[in-house]
């Protein structure tokens, strides 16, 4: 699923990059109070001690092997492709820039955005396609272009918490009314219940982004002031609550589109599905399309909203507010306190997608922090006066659950008749419902980047696609949501008792978490802050209880049991990253890590030959050099070099890397290491990595076809199945791409994982 190797370190050389194709550590991450994203997250710096020791290994290899001059007169290529190249088409992949901050005259290699085309056919027919469905590739310098305003971070931010107006007051409707039409008079009191609740926590999540103005969701908040395992169950609510959000938000949709148009009913299935396909095929194209192809819809639904609820209390008036009587239903279960927790605990899932802006503070225009709160104010005086204007109008119509027909429908039906403005209502609504999951695929993919930093999950989720969006996690949020809503036919009344846990148990730990924050740190106005976070605490874990005890026998079983078994999965993930990062960490008393012996100087190539190194039928006639790809200066790469080396043939290390500013930080650990070998840095600003080191060796190869060229891969070889996919597996893939080229050999060098 990713071009880029599991979590490289510290580095650069005389050219730049990161592809060490296997090596992976669970090494020093970037704090939890950073939420900033950035594709160098992938590559967790050495700390102190670690450069030590990476020092005092270079200092044994020192020891025993010729200086990195006579290793770069050896080498029969320039490793910088300054060549007269017949085919300069295939050299254009490739350009040369200026080291920033260099102390020599050196240039580094820059992977444009052709280097991640393969030679295929097939390859470039696929690299075309990707191209017009999701737009050119974008530079990695490119990330802070794609920082939205307040006027499009509102709608981009907020359609989850907006549309869920549209079912969050039938969804509490729906149980008052198992008691009888006449009690859905209650809906008035527990609908302002609910209302100081969206208060309370909109204004702890307020305080969330004061504490933490480079963003701070749940999971953060959490991991922070309470500890990991605290943090991760908030991870593992948010991402049961982003699956649903995706589900219920197109159900939802959906069922407005049934309600105008009946006939269309038996479709719901496919169009849900068809509706999923495009919000991934948005959300692939990068934030800003997304945003912009997406802010329209919540906007004509904010306008829906106010033109119902203002018709709708105009009408009222001329009554003077008198409720009208609601269409009779036959009571099935006594009024009683437990079923007035029910029906506050399924009104409480129009607060979902509360935390979203808090936990993408870094996407707004500078000042973030100040724009990312005024946006929250407005979401949250938004969705609670359009969710008690609904209640409000709700009650004085008469409208009751059922019938088929929505409750919005009903009223908006009586508000403005069924003309054109029921018909804009009814678009507005559909049209909203159906972008809302967007909510999910800006938060989820971000959750699954820190839990993924911290080691919680797979290093696949780190990795940004070609328009700066973060493809694996959007992937993965689709798939689960699709069969959710299709295994549920499509319908939003199951699906409601899934909702409110996961989402609750989140806010909850948030909350709980900045009391902690206050209490420790006791910063200016934190008693005041400390007061209303504890409130949001008390309030969302009361609405924890009342869903796990109301609603455990209609499916809330299954998020009670689905966020325990994701904990523990990413427990798991975390204790194989933790373990191979310890066998894999340099360590000066390691006896394998230099070569053995001391090591003769590389054989020198000949001068050009005419023919093929494929050639050669004599060993005396074969005449090679090996090509080290090196992510990280770790044992596996370390093994890799040392074998390269033993065979006493020019070595030449190669290091892609998505930034200039990871480059720099690679070439601090090839520094420390010693710099023994010749190293040549690839910058790949779009962020692939196997197609421009495939196109780079390929062009290395073409300055000398008459020499064997050896790629010498690190492979991680771990000792369970299941965690292979928590490493790339590059070397097939390399060998994929340089198979058809003659005289080049592919071999790689295991690096067994403890059990």
């Amino acid at each position: 699923m990713s071009e880029t190797p599991d979590p490289p370190v510290e580095g650069r050389g005389r050219g730049a990059g990161a592809a060490s194709p296997e090596a992976g550590s669970a090494g020093a991450q970037a704090g939890p109070l950073d939420a900033t994203v950035t594709p160098n997250a992938q590559l967790p710096q050495l700390d102190q001690s670690s450069l030590s020791a990476l020092a005092e290994v270079g200092r044994r290899w020192g020891g025993c092997m010729p200086a990195r001059e006579v290793w770069e007169h050896a080498l029969p290529i320039d490793p910088g492709l300054d060549f007269a190249d017949p085919q300069r088409s295939r050299a254009g992949r490739f350009v040369h820039i200026r080291s920033a901050g260099a102390q020599t005259d050196d240039d580094e290699l820059e992977a444009t955005v052709r280097a991640g085309q393969a030679d295929s056919r097939t390859g470039r027919a696929a690299y075309a396609l990707r191209r017009v469905l999701i737009g050119p590739a974008l530079r990695s310098t490119a990330i802070a272009e794609e920082r939205m305003g307040r006027l499009l971070a509102l709608p981009v931010l907020s359609p989850d918490a907006l549309s869920s107006v549209a079912y969050g007051p039938e969804a509490m409707m729906a149980i008052l009314v198992l008691a009888g039409a006449g009690e859905l008079k209650l809906s008035l009191p527990i609908g302002a219940a609910l209302a100081v609740l969206m208060l309370s926590v909109g204004l702890g999540y307020r305080q969330v982004i004061r504490a933490y103005p480079h963003g701070g969701g749940s999971y953060i908040v959490a991991s922070d002031s309470l500890g990991s395992q605290w943090g991760l169950l908030a991870g593992a609510g948010l991402i049961v609550d982003y699956i649903l959000t995706v589900a219920v938000s197109v159900a939802s949709g959906v069922a407005a589109v049934t309600s105008a148009i009946p006939s269309v009913a038996s479709a719901t299935v496919p169009i849900g599905l068809v509706v999923i396909v495009l919000l991934v095929a948005g959300n692939l194209r990068g934030a800003r399309e997304a945003g912009a192809a997406f802010a329209a819809p919540t906007y004509l639904f904010v306008a829906a909203i106010a033109l119902i609820v203002i018709a709708g209390l105009i009408k009222a008036a001329s009554h003077g507010f008198h409720a009208a009587a609601p269409a009779p239903h036959r009571a099935t279960e006594a009024l009683g306190v437990l079923l007035i927790l029910r029906a506050f605990a399924s009104g409480a899932t129009a607060m979902t997608g509360i935390e979203v802006i808090s936990n993408a503070v870094p996407v707004f225009r500078p000042p973030e922090a100040a724009h990312a709160r005024q946006t929250l104010s407005v979401m949250i005086g938004l969705l609670i006066s359009m969710f008690v204007g609904v209640v409000l109008v709700a009650h004085f119509d008469g409208a009751s659950p059922g019938r088929g027909q929505t409750v919005l429908s009903q009223i908006a039906h009586r508000s403005v008749g069924s003309g054109v403005a029921y018909g804009f209502v009814q678009l507005a609504t559909t049209l909203v419902l159906l972008v809302a999951a967007n909510s999910a695929f800006n938060g989820f993919p971000r959750l699954l980047y820190f839990m993924a930093r911290d080691g919680f999950a797979p290093r696949v989720f780190l990795r940004m696609g070609d328009r700066l969006a973060f493809t694996n996690g959007i992937l993965v949020l689709a798939v689960p949501a699709a069969v959710i809503y299709a295994g549920f036919g499509g319908q939003t009344s199951p699906l409601i008792p899934l909702f409110a846990i996961g989402v609750f148990l989140a806010f909850t730990l948030a909350q709980s978490g900045m009391v902690a924050h206050w209490w420790r740190h006791r910063e200016r106005g934190w008693r005041s802050a400390l007061a209303t976070n504890l409130l949001g605490a008390v309030l969302s874990a009361l609405v924890v209880v009342i869903a796990a005890i109301t609603k455990f026998t209609q499916g809330a079983w299954l998020v009670a049991v689905l966020v325990p078994v994701i904990v523990w999965a990413s427990r798991r993930v975390h204790d194989h990253y933790q373990r191979a990062h310890e066998a894999l960490t340099p360590r000066p008393d390691t006896e394998e890590q230099a070569p053995p012996g001391r090591v003769a100087p590389p054989r020198l190539a000949p001068q050009v030959s005419e023919r093929l190194a494929e050639a050669g039928d004599d060993p005396d006639e074969v005449y090679s050099f090996a090509v080290v790809p090196v992510a990280v200066l770790d044992l596996a790469a370390l093994h890799a070099l040392a074998y390269a080396v033993s065979l006493g043939q020019p070595v030449l290390a190669v290091h892609v890397s998505p930034t200039q500013a990871e480059a720099e930080r690679f070439n601090r650990s090839w520094q420390a290491w010693g710099d023994h070998l010749p190293l040549e840095v690839v910058v790949s600003p779009y962020r692939a990595t196997v197609a421009p080191l495939a196109n780079y060796i390929a062009a290395l190869h073409r300055q000398r076809p008459d020499v064997t060229l050896t790629l010498v891969v690190p492979e991680i070889v771990v000792a369970k199945p299941w965690q292979r996919l928590l490493h790339n597996r590059i070397a097939a893939r390399l060998r994929a791409a340089l198979v058809a080229y003659d005289g080049i050999v592919i071999t790689t060098v295991p690096f067994h994982l403890p059990r």
